[in-house]
Formats: structure tokens, sequence, C-alpha cells
């Protein structure tokens, strides 16, 4: 039995429901041994409420440290490569939030980078490691629901005034917040095919970035895609394949607990978590901390879930968006 042994960087929203997940596996497998965050006074919050014993003020420190096997990334989306490159150099296995990074360029690099060193890096596309996402894999590969031929996705929430959406200069926007996960759930129905065509329009907000989106991916074989996001209200947030012999339709797409097959409904139930959590169904971030450990085990440097190929695609489609809507950060 090995002890996967983690290291936190960031002590923010995210890293607090990754954290609270994770301390609901067995302890002989997963181990948080230190936190890092910008402010001492964060981290060390973070540290009393998660009963971690290492506390640092920044990154490198975390980098540095030789107890930690990985290192889950939970910063705001351009300190993402940067912190993943450390991590890297310094031998770390890396598990980043997604997205990846900024873009198609820096995931490139970043990719190949952890190849060079024989690292496991996984973009956290949480939802892909869910039993619902199984059960969605051998629906479509059973042929059940014939041949698809569209996929249709919402995903919005109400967030006008959170500062990590409607700031430019930190990664905000409502592509690569909310539109990596219904850019994932059309690459997963459609086997991570590039589409043909994009069409693509949104609304920017007066900091530049995009506060809603909608988009038609067209893909060979008469097959299209369409997405939706909005950080302006909510929407559906529903999933839905559509075949010539049926439908299957997956509510809250992004960290799901049912779906409903053409033969009929099934249920997943969540792990029973410690704390309160800040997002909806946070219990399911365990589920990529165990895909992770279990890769880890093989020797593998990637995720069948979520393969480098499939982050890579996700940056090159975040981009032609972006593209499209006309949203450009310091990164690119």
């Amino acid at each position: 039995m090995m002890t996967l042994r983690w290291g936190i960087a960031s002590a923010g929203k995210i890293s607090h429901d990754f954290v609270t997940a994770l301390q609901s596996l067995p302890a002989d497998e997963h181990n948080v041994i230190a936190v890092a965050a910008r402010q001492l006074s964060r981290a060390k919050d973070f540290a009393k409420l998660h009963e971690i014993k290492t506390v640092y003020d920044d990154y490198e420190k975390l980098g540095l440290n030789k107890d930690i096997d990985i290192v889950y990334i939970g910063a705001i989306h351009p300190q993402h490569f940067d912190i993943a490159m450390f991590m890297l150099k310094h031998g770390k296995h890396v598990l980043c939030e997604k997205p990846l990074t900024m873009n198609l360029k820096q995931t490139t690099e970043l990719i190949n980078y952890a190849k060079s060193k024989n690292l496991f890096l996984m973009e956290a596309v949480w939802s892909r490691c869910f039993p619902v996402y199984d059960i969605v894999r051998k629906e479509i590969a059973s042929g059940n629901i014939g041949d698809i031929h569209q996929v249709i996705v919402s995903f919005g929430f109400q967030m006008p005034d959170v500062d990590r959406i409607i700031l430019k200069e930190l990664g905000g926007g409502s592509i690569l917040d909310l539109g990596i996960y219904c850019l994932q759930f059309a690459c997963l129905a459609y086997n991570n095919e590039m589409p043909e065509s994009i069409k693509a329009a949104g609304i920017l907000n007066e900091n530049g970035v995009d506060m809603c989106m909608s988009a038609t991916l067209i893909y060979k074989g008469n097959r299209t895609a369409t997405i939706t996001t909005n950080a302006l209200v909510e929407v559906p947030n529903e999933a839905y394949i559509c075949g010539t012999k049926g439908m299957i339709k997956v509510p809250s797409f992004w960290c799901p607990t049912k779906v409903e097959l053409p033969s009929g409904t099934v249920q997943a139930s969540l792990p029973k978590l410690k704390h309160e959590v800040n997002y909806i169904n946070s219990a399911g971030l365990s589920y990529e901390a165990v895909e992770a450990r279990n890769c880890i085990l093989k020797g593998l440097i990637e995720s069948p879930k979520i393969l480098h190929d499939t982050s890579l695609l996700l940056a090159k489609l975040e981009d032609e968006l972006r593209r499209q809507l006309g949203v450009v950060y310091l990164q690119d």
C-alpha cells in the first residue's frame, strides 16, 4: 500500500473542498503533508482546520519539500503554469485545477515538460472521474443510443461580482471557468475529435472578458455540439447526448449523481464529509484523487480519463472560442 503524500498549493475555496474530500479517503492511501498560500495567515487557518502540520507562505517552499509526492494546485488560473512548472522541476507529480493553463501554448509546454521528467500530470477535470461518467462512456460504447448527432450542454451561475470571473488579470471569463466543462463533455461524446468548424458569439464586460458565450461545434458526418456558458444568470446546467436510437441526459453534468438513460435512471451516491464545503457535490473531488493515486501506482504519467491529448484539445478549443469573441490575456 503506497501512501500518496500531498502538498496543497493555495488555501482558497476549491483547495478547502479538495482537502475535505481527500480526508474522506483512507489515511494509509492519502496524506496531506503541507499547504502553501501567499498569505501565511490564510495557510495557517487552513492548516489548523484540516490538521496539516506544515505551512508555507510561498509555493516554492512547498515544491522543495522532499516529503511530498504530488502537488494539488488550486490557485487562480494565471498562476497554474508557473506553479506547475516549478513543481515538475522539483520532481513532483501534479494535479492542477482546470483550466490547466491559460492557452494552448502554455499547455503544450507544460505537458512536454512533464513527459520529459516522466512525472504524472493531470488537469483536474473532476467530472470525468465521477462514476456517472463511466456509465455514460459504457452507454455510448454499447450502441444503445445509436449514432450520436447532437450534444447540448449549458453551464452558468449568477456571478456578476466574483472577481476571479470578471477581472482579466485573474484569468476571468466564462469560457475558461465554465466553458471547459461543456467542452470536455462534447469531447467525451465525440471521442476527442476536433470539430471541422466552430461558430461562437458572446458578450464581453468592461474588462474585456466574456460574461456569456454560445457556440456550435460542427463535426464531420452531420454531427454538432451546442454549448452555452453564462456568468450573469443560472441556466439549466444539464447535458444531453442525442443519438439515432435514444438520448442520455445528465443533470448537474459537471458533478453528476444521476444519469437518465433510455433504459431508466441510474443513481450514484457521494462519500460523506466531515466539513462543510463551498461548492455543490465537492465530495466527488475524492474521485480525482483516487484516480491520480491509481495512475501513479501503475507508473502512468497521464490519466486515461483525462488524457494529455484531451487537455491539449480543450486548450485549442478554448483558444478558438476566445479568438472569436476577442478575449485576450497577458499570457497570450
